[in-house]
């Protein structure tokens, strides 16, 4: 197995080089066949059935279909993971969740140890590249090892609490392009688009078009977008010279089932993906074998002719292009984001041949030749003690063998040790469960959790009483739906009712302590009616896996500390948002914010300095964050630098022109430079925009102020 994989790789790299040259005095062994390029394209949520290679049921994709009708089509594609990280980590590692452990979004990392398929073709003299759509994909997950460019810049909040963080496939492209333009071969260019993800949102005429079918329109969108990428590939005479590969990560439900979306069940809605590889010079066609997204890494490897890892789960697929039958081998998958979020029952199984098995507290089997839409469950007529047996032999021949697996798997963060040693990070909770019944079941808790999100959904369409109803039945009744509690509590505080917000909370934490939703949006409620002591407590007597991976909820905390005017737990805290996240632009203006107050109490020039470094750190990942140019604006100011002040201040409110502090500062700032008249009208128009929030004290210096400003 290649655990230390530079070291273990230079020895291979120098045997082989001395034994094959020792046979083959000129062999070209290790390097690219004809320095042929690699292109990987992934397109988040895509369903092979939405593009018209696949089917001339739904839309027109014609850059994808010119593609297809270029290359080699695969009709039995399938996903190890029905979501979007472990599916790109199967991709790139070529092995399955069960070897390198990524089960999850956002609460698991790959590890270092692990080769990705970026760092084989970089070893081998490649360029790498990777453009990324969404956060789910950030570099600090792991996957960016390998590349000279790992391009997810999104800009803005990259924490959203109820929807990914995105950008365009457009911008995704333009960027890719820019980079493809200054290499010279051979190149692997990873793209990555997430449009088609929910919530389903094209752009025009994409959006009018397909009023009906937004997803569909979604689709319609990327097939567009790439067929610009595909056009600068022929105009610049690189298809003859680049391998294409263009899959989808996971499908979705839309409906299908009774799922919505993707990431619950490990239906062929959610795991038959579109897999299409284009190789110059081979077989163009179909093939009709079973095949994965692990196959992806030995196929390069095996046309490039470049040494493949013996780690490596997946199979070449070099052979059935060629017209030649693939071995027959068990494909394993697992839908685990419902066990490792909400503790329901976990969901795996395996797909042989035409026949699916799937293991749940109410298994399913599928003969998939004659009922691939999964419709008629005929585990009642079958045996199920072998199934169970060859899925247990499947895991245990997939897994990393134990004494290779026993690193902790979170992220590796200097930092984060500080805040163990404070006692702020324990281990990660030890009570995960682990005897499931029927109740327990997927088929049984998603129709649940499906009304709670069409209760949001009354909720914006302003049937308000309808919705608190809808979902406080759902609690009422036990149905075992965390959401419902953090929905509600949406609700509440959106009306303005907090305190009926908190106390659902607090109960629902006690019906639920395993819910990370309910904690994390307990503790930012908490902090909103700056209840400090409580979010403290909250924080630091719990301990989930999430925390690990989680910058809001050390933010929260250092703001709660803040809140107490303790700043030095309050910039540990900070640091360790920071440490999880080093481009989180609301972190470092917190910290921005802590050190300033830090250097009024003590006049501590080293924190004055901390204070700019920070402020500044934050406008650089946030150009147009109002916020951080006050912030640096008022150090400035508090530093006798009137004319940085004035400059920050104004950009300040250029951003967000009703920032109360921003105003009295630039009020400042100008009085104290002499300009009266400015200053004046600033003051007032404080005064009059912020009067009702303004307490006596504060009004009364506002008062003397303008009186001052007044004065010949």
């Amino acid at each position: 197995m290649r655990m230390r994989k530079h070291v273990r790789f230079f020895f291979i790299f120098v045997f082989l080089c001395i034994f094959l040259s020792a046979l083959h005095p000129h062999s070209d062994r290790g390097r690219s066949q004809a320095g042929l390029n690699v292109l990987l394209i992934t397109i988040d949520t895509l369903r092979p059935d939405r593009l018209s290679c696949y089917s001339r049921e739904h839309l027109e994709t014609p850059n994808i279909d010119s593609l297809a009708e270029k290359g080699i089509l695969f009709t039995k594609a399938f996903a190890h993971t029905s979501t979007t990280f472990p599916s790109h980590v199967n991709i790139l590692s070529g092995t399955v969740p069960l070897y390198h452990g990524v089960h999850d979004n956002s609460t698991f990392i790959l590890e270092d140890r692990f080769l990705t398929l970026a760092e084989h073709l970089k070893s081998n003299g490649y360029s790498t590249g990777a453009f990324i759509g969404a956060f789910p994909l950030d570099s600090k997950f792991g996957l960016a090892q390998g590349f000279d460019v790992y391009d997810d810049d999104y800009r803005g909040d990259r924490y959203q609490k109820f929807s990914y963080v995105e950008r365009k496939a457009e911008i995704v492209v333009d960027r890719a392009l820019e980079w493809l333009k200054e290499q010279s071969a051979p190149w692997f260019l990873w793209v990555h688009c997430w449009d088609p993800h929910h919530p389903y949102d094209p752009p025009e005429p994409f959006h009018t078009l397909y009023k009906e079918h937004l997803y569909d329109g979604e689709v319609a969108y990327v097939d567009s977008v790439l067929g610009r990428l595909f056009d600068y590939i022929h105009t610049n005479d690189l298809a003859g010279n680049t391998i294409i590969v263009l899959t989808g990560d996971h499908g979705e439900g839309l409906g299908e089932h009774g799922e919505l979306t993707h990431g619950y069940f490990a239906y062929n809605s959610t795991i038959w993906i579109p897999l299409i590889v284009t190789i110059p010079g081979e077989n163009k066609g179909r093939v009709t074998q079973l095949v994965t997204h692990t196959d992806i890494f030995p196929t390069v490897c095996d046309v490039l002719r470049i040494e493949k890892e013996p780690f490596l789960q997946g199979l070449s697929l070099l052979p059935a292009i060629k017209g030649k039958k693939l071995p027959k081998r068990p494909v394993y998958f697992e839908s685990l984001y419902p066990y490792y979020s909400r503790q329901w029952a976990p969901l795996r199984g395996y797909i042989y041949e035409e026949e699916k098995y799937i293991e749940t507290p109410i298994p399913e089997v599928y003969d998939l030749k004659k009922d691939f839409d999964e419709l008629n469950n005929l585990a009642a007529t079958k045996k199920l003690a072998g199934y169970r047996k060859q899925l247990a032999d499947i895991m245990e021949d997939q897994s990393l063998p134990e004494e290779e697996g026993k690193v902790e798997r979170r992220i590796d963060r200097g930092d984060l040790e500080k805040l163990r040693s404070l006692g702020y990070i324990s281990s990660p909770q030890l009570s995960m469960k682990e005897n499931f019944g029927p109740s327990d079941d997927i088929k049984v808790l998603l129709p649940n959790e499906n009304k709670a999100k069409e209760a949001m959904v009354l909720y914006r369409e302003g049937r308000v009483d309808e919705a608190i109803s809808m979902l406080k039945e759902i609690i009422t009744e036990k149905k075992g739906v965390d959401l419902a509690y953090t929905n509600l509590a949406i609700l509440y505080k959106e009306q303005g009712r907090m305190k009926e917000a908190l106390e659902l909370l607090k109960g629902g934490f006690e019906d639920f302590p395993l819910s990370y939703g309910i904690f994390s949006t307990y503790a930012n409620y908490l902090l909103n009616v700056k209840m400090f002591d409580e979010v403290i407590e909250l924080v630091q007597t719990n301990s989930f896996r999430q925390m690990e991976f989680d910058p809001e909820i050390w933010n929260y905390l250092g703001s709660a500390y803040s809140g107490k005017r303790d700043l030095e737990k309050a910039l540990e805290a900070y640091e360790a948002a920071a440490a999880i996240d080093d481009r989180h632009h609301t972190v470092y203006n917190n910290l921005g914010s802590t050190y300033l107050l830090i250097f009024i109490e003590k006049r501590d020039r080293l924190a004055f300095q901390n204070a700019l470094q920070n402020f500044k750190k934050a406008i650089e990942l946030e150009p147009d964050y109002a916020s951080a140019y006050n912030g640096l604006g008022g150090a400035y100011l508090l530093a006798g630098d009137l004319d940085g002040a004035i400059y920050c201040l104004e950009k300040a409110l250029e951003i967000e022109p009703d920032s109360g502090r921003a105003l009295y500062n630039l009020g400042l700032a100008y009085l104290n430079k002499g300009d009266k008249a400015k200053a004046l009208g600033l003051f007032v128009s404080y005064r009059d925009k912020f009067s009702r929030f303004i307490s006596p004290p504060e009004k009364e210096r506002l008062e003397e102020l303008i009186k001052k400003c007044r004065q010949k």
